[in-house]
């Protein structure tokens, strides 16, 4: 069963007859609420002082009201966020790429952690949507035009290494209304350097010439939010050494902790308004 169906099955069945502990609490009133709220995983707020969710949804203009296209959500980080604080005047749109028939271990525990961020507000079941998304297969039902806000976070090195990223911005494109907002989070070597998206990494320069080839306008407008100067980028087995995934194991552990989580661009792009 693919991670669509699954969680399509998980909010029927929430909506009908099950609540788990968290069931009951009430949906953030601010974005700050969302962040600090109790029902998000430990491990994930240990990473909030990474990741800036407050100030990176800021920066693209994020609004309680909007319609949030969220591009591959992983195991959940910005979705336990998103989710219950757009539930009550905006939608959170999921949109889940098409898993392998046999999937790996890591992305069961993940339909896993998004299934329980579903289930832990009662109002989020009629204010999420999924659409399904194949890159590779260049295939989607979503319709054009709906969203207000595309967000994607440190995925784009995936479709530039599986010759998808083209498809993959025109994708998102046509998700967004005219005038919409298309944010990037991605591991960031520095302009110049050769992009070698299996270690993770990727240009701002190369990022944005893809953004604009499917049509997006950049202003110029970016953060260094989420720069870490520490993070070199130069690891033999790419940014996966780092914090939180340490493929390495206990291999120079305390280096790479002491590096933290790596550094990223944030950039914001616009659909133009014609």
């Amino acid at each position: 069963m693919n991670l669509q169906i699954l969680l399509l099955v998980s909010l029927i069945f929430f909506s009908c007859s099950h609540r788990d502990k968290n069931g009951d609490l009430p949906l953030p009133g601010s974005l700050e609420e969302a962040v600090s709220s109790n029902s998000r995983a430990p491990e994930n707020e240990e990473r909030d002082h990474y990741q800036h969710p407050v100030e990176t949804l800021k920066f693209f203009g994020l609004k309680p009201e909007m319609t949030v296209a969220h591009i591959s959500p992983g195991a959940g980080y910005y979705t336990e966020i998103l989710a219950p604080y757009l539930a009550a005047k905006g939608q959170y749109v999921m949109v889940v790429p098409r898993l392998p028939s046999n999937p790996p271990a890591f992305l069961i525990e993940n339909e896993k952690k998004l299934q329980d961020i579903l289930l832990s507000h009662k109002d989020i079941q009629t204010k999420t949507r999924f659409v399904p998304f194949e890159p590779l297969n260049k295939r989607t039902n979503a319709k054009p035009g709906f969203a207000d806000l595309v967000l994607t976070f440190n995925t784009v090195h995936n479709w530039v290494a599986d010759n998808s990223v083209s498809f993959s911005f025109k994708f998102f494109y046509e998700l967004l209304k005219p005038g919409g907002t298309l944010g990037v989070v991605q591991h960031r070597i520095k302009d110049g350097q050769k992009n070698y998206p299996k270690s993770g990494y990727l240009t701002e320069k190369a990022v944005i010439a893809i953004a604009q080839s499917a049509g997006f306008i950049y202003t110029g407008a970016k953060s260094e939010i989420n720069a870490n100067p520490k993070d070199k980028a130069d690891y033999p087995k790419g940014v996966w050494v780092l914090p939180p995934t340490y493929r390495l194991g206990d291999q120079d552990r305390d280096k790479y902790e002491d590096i933290g989580e790596s550094d990223r661009m944030t950039l914001k792009f616009e659909k133009p308004r014609k």
